[in-house]
């Protein structure tokens, strides 16, 4: 007998933040590191504060769960507040319904130039571009990742520029999300692209995605766990967090094939580039560009010849 549950919409925790701006960059990374959350950033604030929106990645969690992460986060809150000397940020929590994934994402996201030349345009926007302009046309389904982030348009300045420098190159988009560096790479002009994502919804999204853009010739997406990719790659993009990066610098140093370019960010300024570029320097990497914008970093490490 069908369960009557089995056809009601999944839900999520949203927990809403109110804080000082200075406070912006570290929750984002705390949230989206430690408790694998989607991190919105309120982009039509009128006041002092600013405000995040956090869904937390996992859907119908149990209430011991949700009371859990609301503890740890509210901890956070209060430590990071005393650290920057700033007033604790406000926290609220609700309930968010697959349903109104849709109309959440279509409030905040319109067309916009990620670096100059292409642009990011959702598929409820018409946009026409202009003589020089490429053009992203996505949705972010259920997965998170509008390019919006510093990050991305930091990533995506140094794929450009690599891509467009170097013919039939290969990339590896690690943690792809919805596609976006990617796709971009496959509009510089790489010969060939694999997205990979160990979340299902960003593995669908972006393979969405990419068809939606006619780049599925060049651009395959999978769920392919990095250890089981055979090869290497001309380029490796990753744009994670900085435990993370530390823990995959193993299969990224063997993924990247010698003379390879490998593309490093989600990383703050100061102690987390240094530990990275530190790191990737013991594995045969040298330093050739560090981008840095709204206290974040991008690396563009070189893998020496032996």
């Amino acid at each position: 007998m069908e369960n009557e549950h089995d056809n009601q919409p999944k839900t999520w925790l949203k927990i809403t933040i109110t804080t000082d701006p200075v406070l912006i960059d570290p929750l984002s990374d705390f949230l989206m590191g430690v408790t694998d959350a989607g991190v919105e950033i309120g982009v039509d604030d009128q006041t002092v504060l600013q405000t995040l929106n956090v869904y937390l990645a996992e859907a119908d969690l149990a209430q011991s769960e949700k009371d859990r992460i609301i503890g740890q986060i509210s901890a956070y809150l209060a430590e990071i507040a005393a650290i920057f000397q700033v007033d604790r940020p406000v926290m609220t929590t609700s309930d968010f319904a697959e349903e109104d994934w849709g109309s959440t994402w279509k409030k905040h996201f319109i067309p916009f130039a990620i670096v100059p030349d292409l642009i990011i345009a959702p598929t409820w926007e018409q946009y026409q571009a202009v003589p020089g302009e490429t053009v992203i046309v996505m949705d972010p389904g259920m997965a998170f990742g509008t390019g919006h982030h510093a990050t991305t348009s930091l990533s995506l300045a140094l794929l450009r520029d690599v891509v467009r420098s170097t013919s039939g190159i290969r990339v590896l988009d690690v943690g792809t999300g919805t596609g976006i560096l990617g796709m971009a790479a496959a509009l510089f002009g790489a010969a060939e692209v694999l997205g990979i994502d160990n979340d299902p919804l960003a593995v669908a999204a972006a393979d969405e995605n990419v068809r939606r853009n006619g780049l599925e010739k060049i651009m395959q997406v999978a769920a392919t766990p990095l250890a089981s990719l055979p090869g290497s790659y001309s380029l490796v993009v990753a744009n994670i967090i900085h435990d993370t990066l530390l823990e995959m610098a193993p299969i990224l140093g063997q993924l990247t094939e010698p003379a390879g370019a490998l593309i490093l960010s989600g990383i703050l300024q100061g102690p987390q580039t240094e530990n990275i570029v530190d790191c990737f320097q013991q594995r045969g990497f040298r330093l050739e560009r560090c981008e840095q914008l709204a206290e974040w970093s991008a690396l563009l490490l070189i893998k020496e010849q032996t």
